[in-house]
């Protein structure tokens, strides 16, 4: 239930004082739940969305409504808004993440010393996690779903725009648990819109183990600057297609179209075009023919401008411009090693794709891009842990501790030793 936009210094305390301690709770239990516990949980959840629909989408249309008079973009209401087929894909996610192998408990490795020591790594829980996220209220059941799946209590805190749509997705969450006999302290929602449970949050040390934010770059910057507790980044998804110049010319618009106007507003959708000088004359034109027809405004250097009229000029900002929408940067490089250094210049460390027919540059791109998700031949849109493989995802980590790439369940925990031993004692 939601208490206020705003609350007293007192109240926000109290109120997230609370989440923590139940968070800790819950950890304990669901720490040490059974497989097939967690899956009925997830599944039991999946029908309550399908059931729930209705509520859902009328809860969906009020945070609409609510976000409209904010003026937000486009791009912005796209993420927020649900559809019958959007919500049937998020109980397919729980029903999904359900079949995953459960990661708690997998030994990763095990091997015996000389002493007969018998040593094994074996995965755990990371324990409590406090998830921060923007608008998309599938991410409730992403992130609600996988914590519980590895055996994670967590606390999430939506974006305000989406607040009663995450409040009805998290109520068929608890009814997931309820039934499957697991505290639904498991998974909570922070109930305000105050912006000051953010730094609260960020401060709950004691109770919270690891912070996960998944947003715009001014979010990820301030959990950074701010958090007392360690931190899985999502940083912003400033993701390049370069076109090499023995790129198939009909695989080339179709990578790029999709990479861009797929959904522009998601962190994987391309930013920036990147062509090699030596195959422009071949691939722009048609490229940018495709691009424009379907609604994208094209931002280029002066050899493109040249090549395409209809393409704007772009000016340094548009390289580091995580645009959301529909509009693509265009530059021409010098061959591979020119594509490399813009990338690793100007990107985030987030997706790169190139598309070539040359086996030597494909693979010189893939070991050299400095990011956490790099494709041949393939649209950045794929940079998604359902399209891993993984069910869903929290976030593509851009980072290099802990976690990089998509965060699925698997990530969300770490490991400890376990040793057996038959009476040795240390010389």
């Amino acid at each position: 239930m939601e208490l206020s936009d705003t609350l007293t210094k007192a109240k926000l305390s109290k109120l997230m004082s609370e989440l923590g301690k139940n968070a800790s709770a819950a950890g304990r239990a669901i720490k040490y739940a059974a497989t097939e516990q967690k899956n009925n949980a997830l599944l039991n959840a999946a029908e309550a969305i399908r059931s729930s629909k209705e509520k859902i989408l009328a809860a969906n249309s009020l945070d609409i409504d609510y976000a409209s008079t904010k003026h937000i973009k486009k791009s912005l209401l796209d993420r927020l808004y649900l559809s019958d087929e959007t919500l049937e894909g998020v109980a397919k996610g729980l029903e999904t993440v359900a079949n995953l192998p459960d990661p708690v408990g997998q030994v990763i490795k095990s091997w015996e010393q000389p002493n007969g020591l018998k040593i094994s790594q074996v995965r755990v829980p990371l324990g409590v996690i406090g998830i921060i996220y923007e608008s998309r209220p599938n991410v409730t059941a992403d992130a609600g779903s996988l914590c519980l799946k590895s055996g994670n209590a967590v606390i999430l805190r939506g974006g305000s725009e989406s607040f009663h749509t995450s409040q009805a997705i998290l109520d068929c969450l608890h009814h997931g648990l309820k039934s499957a006999e697991l505290p639904e302290t498991c998974i909570q929602l922070v109930p305000t819109r105050d912006r000051e449970a953010v730094g609260h949050l960020l401060t709950m040390a004691d109770t919270i183990d690891v912070i996960v934010p998944r947003g715009g770059k001014s979010l990820v910057e301030r959990v950074q600057k701010e958090s007392r507790i360690p931190t899985i980044a999502h940083l912003e998804g400033l993701c390049h297609v370069y076109l090499d110049s023995s790129a198939n010319l009909e695989m080339a618009c179709n990578i790029v179209l999709n990479a861009k106007m797929r959904r522009p507003s998601v962190c994987g959708a391309a930013e920036t075009l990147l062509i090699d000088r030596l195959g422009v004359d071949r691939l722009l034109p048609r490229v940018a023919k495709k691009l424009i027809e379907a609604g994208c405004e094209l931002r280029g250097d002066i050899t493109s401008q040249t090549l395409v009229p209809e393409i704007n000029p772009a000016t340094e900002i548009d390289w580091t411009t995580e645009y959301l929408d529909s509009i693509l940067s265009i530059k021409i490089v010098d061959g591979i090693n020119g594509a490399i250094d813009h990338i690793n210049n100007y990107g985030s460390n987030h997706t790169d794709s190139i598309i070539t027919e040359n086996i030597l540059n494909a693979d010189k791109f893939l070991k050299e891009v400095d990011s956490a998700i790099v494709l041949h031949n393939a649209s950045t849109q794929y940079a998604d842990g359902g399209e891993f493989g993984m069910g869903a995802e929290i976030g593509i980590s851009t980072g290099r501790l802990h976690a990089r790439g998509p965060v699925g369940a698997e990530q969300l925990t770490c490991f400890k030793y376990v040793v057996r031993g038959c009476g040795q004692t240390r010389p």
